[in-house]
């Protein structure tokens, strides 16, 4: 994964580095308001020696420095805090006292500091004035040799003690700059972990490579499919639309030499859209003037007339079961060049159905009365249905769900098709987002005048509730197939 990827998958995903960061700073704002203020109190001294000559002089200065370092850790000491303790005025134990200072040099100067953190700022002043007393006199005894009478080195206090009237900590804004500088690398990780885990498709290139063919569309998510999914009407104007007409022309220049007129449309789990696809790719290809017929061939659940708002009590099964000629179940659709072959009543067994002779000779007359042939069949890895019809037909269609289907279930459904040498066409993905870009860019193009729209809402009767598009024109059913055009 390059940067740019990077880059799209932390702003595809803000909204969880956004959490973490607000998170992080009230864990922040919580710690520092609950914390105790602590104050402190320092003082410096000087190591010096006597010297009378300048050679002398440098050779004690590093001498000096050298001992600076092991004074640095005498302040610290047991025996310091020990002496320190037994003064009633401290009133705390040796151990408490060592916990409470800290010392640092400057490097290249016989300058050291203690620095003592309470609480109290009184009591850190007195434990710093008590500390550095003992430790001027703790120098002095150690430093001054056996029947000597003065010290080798001389410790000087030149500053402080003095306790400061802020507290040293806690620090709100150190303390919350921190938080969210926390807050965002873990939501950027949290965001690459779950990108890494999560093997939903997220674009078109990722259901490329899990399929292994080409992406002939993206169709873009629209609030308004739940209560209208047709593209006749306004929505015959949106952005959806237009990539359902997009999906129209990369589908017919898929492959010039072998053109497919029966086509398959499937998907690998149900509700990824695919009967919303077929409907609306079989609109698409009637409004450019093919001769186009749209078979409902998902015996188990056909959701093609509860969309198209046609009658389906007799269809598909029926033909098959040979009760009925498929020109007596074949409706016209709407003003278009569309027709429609309805699933019929379900029967016990769809798959043995719809691998038939029977089968085979309703598609090869089909084939030869319309234009294009549009086959909406069951998901692949529910049942297997939807291998057997396309077998029978020139290619098939995979539809796969933006953030739904994962690329393990979009690369088994192309396997199901590619192991019995089904010709998959391409893949198509359902309910993507479109960029900001892109909708200016298709509104910057929109046909602006009004048009009148002549299809009639049908009979909401046998929709279950769904706002159905489109109704049968007054002609004679068992004259359908003859009157399309060859």
């Amino acid at each position: 994964m390059d940067l740019y990827n990077y880059l799209r998958l932390i702003r595809r995903q803000w909204w969880i580095i956004l959490i973490t960061v607000m998170i992080a700073l009230g864990v922040g704002a919580f710690v520092t308001v609950r914390a105790q203020p602590r104050y402190a109190a320092t003082v410096t001294f000087f190591v010096t020696t006597a010297t009378d000559r300048i050679t002398d002089a440098y050779q004690g200065g590093l001498f000096l420095q050298q001992r600076v370092k092991s004074y640095a850790d005498l302040l610290t000491s047991d025996r310091l805090a020990q002496a320190v303790a037994s003064q009633n005025s401290v009133g705390m134990t040796a151990d408490e006292i060592r916990g409470r200072v800290s010392t640092s040099t400057e490097t290249g100067t016989v300058l050291l500091r203690a620095t003592v953190v309470d609480s109290e700022p009184a009591r850190a002043l007195r434990l710093t004035e008590a500390l550095s007393a003992r430790f001027v006199d703790l120098v002095r005894q150690i430093e001054t040799p056996s029947g000597g009478e003065s010290p080798m080195v001389k410790i000087e206090v030149i500053s402080g003690p003095r306790v400061g009237t802020a507290p040293v900590s806690p620090r709100p804004v150190r303390n919350l700059s921190l938080a969210a500088l926390l807050g965002l690398v873990a939501g950027i990780a949290v965001s690459v972990l779950r990108s890494m885990i999560d093997t939903r498709m997220r674009d078109g290139r990722s259901l490329e490579q899990a399929t292994g063919a080409p992406l002939l569309g993206e169709i873009p998510f629209e609030a308004a499919a739940r209560i209208a999914p047709l593209i006749v009407g306004d929505a015959a104007r949106s952005v959806r639309a237009e990539a359902i007409r997009k999906l129209r022309t990369n589908l017919r220049f898929v492959d010039v030499h072998e053109a497919a007129r029966v086509i398959a449309v499937s998907s690998a789990m149900q509700g990824e859209g695919k009967t919303t696809t077929s409907c609306n790719l079989a609109i698409a290809l009637a409004e450019a003037g093919w001769r186009v017929l749209l078979v409902d061939a998902d015996l188990r659940r056909p959701k093609v007339s509860e969309y198209l708002g046609i009658e389906s009590a007799v269809g598909l099964t029926d033909v098959l079961l040979g009760d009925v000629q498929v020109g007596d179940v074949v409706q016209p659709w709407g003003d278009r060049s569309l027709f429609v072959l309805p699933a019929g009543s379900t029967p016990p067994n769809p798959s043995e159905l719809l691998g038939s002779k029977a089968m085979a000779d309703v598609l090869a007359l089909l084939r030869e009365s319309a234009d294009i042939v549009i086959i909406d069949t069951p998901p692949l890895l529910a049942v297997t249905d939807a291998v057997v019809v396309a077998v029978q037909a020139d290619g098939a269609l995979l539809v796969a769900q933006h953030g739904q289907t994962s690329m393990s279930q979009a690369a088994a459904a192309a396997n199901a098709l590619h192991a019995v040498s089904v010709r998959l066409l391409g893949c198509v993905l359902n309910m993507s987002r479109v960029t900001r870009t892109d909708s200016y860019q298709y509104e910057a193009y929109r046909v602006a005048t009004t048009r009148v729209d002549k299809t009639v809402p049908g009979d909401r009767a046998s929709t279950g509730g769904r706002a159905a598009v489109g109704q049968r024109a007054a002609v004679d059913p068992t004259q359908v197939l003859t009157r399309l055009p060859r």
